[in-house]
């Protein structure tokens, strides 16, 4: 009796094994140092344009994990970009997009109100290299056109992109 109840505990134990593996999740990080070059980049791309900004990186969780603030950006910057990220995140797509699809169709009130979250051109979802998998988002605030922002967050990514693998 004793012996096939111990046989039957570890019968058990081995066959809970595969299931409890199913379960876990593969995720992809973007490495501290790539973040640190994107945010870099990013206000180094606007402050050649003349334009005093702030950028930020955050992981696919919503935690800040690169941020410079470029010399004269504004105070408002430093949450702002970190929004624009999480909101970018959030939705997976830029928030460029969703500025546009606001034009025709606002979005729910109860989005609206969602702190951390806003509506306003500068956040850039960063795609892994599948084109699916959300990495994480960067964003920039301070270039007062409604495109500049975007384009320097983009430049950010684009020098990162070819060693995200």
């Amino acid at each position: 009796m004793k012996r096939s109840v111990l046989a039957a505990a570890l019968l058990c134990a081995l066959a809970a094994q595969p299931v409890l593996a199913q379960g876990l999740l593969t995720t992809h990080r973007i490495p501290a140092a790539l973040a640190a070059e994107a945010v870099t980049t990013a206000v180094s791309t606007c402050a050649a344009q003349g334009f005093s900004v702030t950028a930020a990186l955050l992981d696919v969780d919503g935690v800040l994990q690169a941020f410079v603030r470029g010399d004269g950006a504004g105070i408002h910057t430093v949450q702002f970009a970190q929004d624009k990220a999480m909101t970018a995140i959030s939705f997976r797509t830029d928030t460029s997009a969703m500025v546009e699809r606001a034009k025709t169709a606002p979005p729910p009130a109860a989005v609206v109100k969602l702190p951390g979250l806003v509506l306003a051109n500068g956040g850039v979802v960063i795609l892994g290299p599948d084109g699916k998998e959300v990495l994480g988002g960067i964003a920039v605030s301070g270039v007062p056109n409604p495109t500049g922002d975007e384009a320097c967050a983009k430049a950010g990514i684009a020098k990162i992109v070819d060693r995200m693998k």
